[in-house]
């Protein structure tokens, strides 16, 4: 079948016309090629292949452009990219390539196209289009890659065992292409991920965390996860999280299971929010309940103090794979040492002064909590479900009121510590700390306005009971 009308985009014309120029075949392959056949949103970014030298091809192509836009060329990778338009082009010559055991780089030689596509991860990503000429807008696929999109398949070009082994990396973009398309990974391929799960070892932090990302950005990330626990991966990328996978029975009183409790808690807050790191704090709110276990007779299973240890928990999981350690990362701990205070509120009456603090601790980040402590409610029972969500309705509605009137989101103390050291004739002490705390702690309570001059009463009354003497 020809494609021809799918290559309309007058950059296709040119980089045919360069290849001409140079004697060269080229195909365009890999995600754009898939992404057509399956009626996706095309990429943005675009890979060609030449029998020959993608550099040389790539700085033909930029000389038959107007504009002739710069070209990055990287030797060492035999690989070329420059930007045309809002695409981005990268041109690499056909290889094969062989691997040593302890590394993912490979040895490259030049090769053919067919050698190229072998070397490719998936047969739905060795998909190419022919830009000669004669043959403009041909489908290669040598692999039958299209049976495969068509079944819903992930499925290596070559032995799944070589194919992984080769490039451990690969193992996670199945799983990740998997709950992106909803596609089922081939049942060799699966079992061979299993097998040869331990090779993620020589996978760099920030590549894996790449593909979790990614995993986590999809419409239902409980897929990708559930497969990264059914073939050992998740183990060893994050324990924290399988350790959560064990109920125990104690005097007939058992607890729910917290890995399956957390999965569905990052697919019920998926259609709330596109943040990564929101979608982070869900799957990791709950990683201090298995170190915080205890059974106890009269309270049945427990879990204190699992947030704070989550928190701690969490930034020791973005050390060990090298992700963010700015305030992405101390979002995320926010998230998950907070990500109990609604739900508590939303057990009980809602008053002004729980809100208040609500507000007060999570500042600007009050909807994000709100968001994420919704999605944590996964009870089947239709009244507890209704009850709850009626009862964070409430909250939501406490806080928009608390905030017009007591501006806790973005608190400011109405009087300041340099003002009562004037009033009192006092130097920075132990004391100026008391007043401000206890300033902050009548407003968060209700007990005065967040206003000045109710403050300046507080503050004068406390002072006189503190044995302090106004002087201004």
């Amino acid at each position: 079948m020809n494609y021809k009308a799918h290559l309309d985009h007058k950059i296709f014309n040119i980089v045919s016309q360069a290849a001409q120029a140079l004697n060269l075949e080229c195909y365009v392959i890999g995600g754009f090629v898939r992404d057509i056949l399956l009626q996706r949103n095309h990429k943005k970014d675009i890979d060609i292949v030449a029998v020959g030298s993608g550099i040389d091809l790539a700085l033909k192509v930029s000389e038959l452009i107007p504009h002739n836009p710069k070209v990055q060329v990287f030797k060492n990778y035999g690989t070329a990219m420059l930007r045309f338009e809002d695409m981005d082009i990268e041109f690499v010559g056909a290889r094969k390539e062989s691997y040593n055991f302890e590394s993912r780089k490979p040895v490259v030689e030049n090769g053919t196209l067919k050698d190229d596509q072998e070397r490719r991860d998936f047969t739905i990503n060795a998909l190419a289009f022919s830009l000669n000429t004669v043959t403009f807008g041909d489908l290669v696929d040598p692999f039958d890659g299209v049976a495969d999109l068509e079944a819903k398949i992930i499925r290596t070009p070559l032995d799944p065992d070589i194919t992984y082994s080769d490039d451990p990396l690969r193992m996670m973009r199945a799983i990740r292409f998997a709950t992106q398309l909803n596609f089922e990974i081939e049942a060799e391929s699966l079992e061979s991920i299993s097998r040869n799960k331990d090779r993620i070892n020589i996978i760099s932090g920030e590549r894996i965390v790449d593909e979790l990302n990614k995993i986590l950005l999809a419409p239902k990330p409980s897929i990708g996860f559930l497969l990264l626990h059914k073939t050992g991966l998740l183990d060893i990328i994050l324990p924290e999280l399988t350790a959560l996978n064990n109920v125990e029975e104690v005097e007939g009183h058992t607890h729910k299971n917290n890995f399956y409790h957390t999965l569905e808690v990052v697919d019920n807050i998926c259609p709330n929010t596109d943040d990564l790191w929101l979608r982070w704090a869900a799957l990791l709110h709950d990683i201090g309940k298995a170190p915080t276990k205890r059974y106890h007779k009269k309270q049945g299973w427990t879990f204190h103090g699992h947030e704070f240890l989550g928190g701690k928990m969490a930034k020791a999981i973005f050390v060990r794979l090298h992700m963010p350690l700015n305030h992405k990362m101390k979002f995320v701990q926010k998230m998950v040492q907070m990500s109990s205070r609604p739900i508590v509120l939303a057990q009980d009456i809602v008053t002004d002064s729980a809100v208040r603090r609500l507000v007060f601790d999570a500042g600007e980040d009050v909807e994000s909590l709100m968001t994420l402590c919704e999605a944590d409610i996964t009870t089947k029972n239709p009244k507890k479900f209704q009850k709850y969500h009626k009862n964070f309705k409430i909250v939501r509605e406490k806080i928009v009121e608390v905030e017009e009137r007591d501006r806790v989101r973005v608190f400011q103390p109405p009087i300041t510590g340099e003002e009562i050291m004037e009033i009192f004739d006092l130097k920075p002490s132990r004391e100026i700390g008391t007043l401000k705390e206890a300033v902050k702690e009548a407003i968060l309570e209700g007990v005065i306005p967040n206003a000045y001059e109710p403050a300046l009463a507080f503050v004068l009354e406390k002072a006189e009971k503190m044995g302090l003497k106004r002087v201004k």
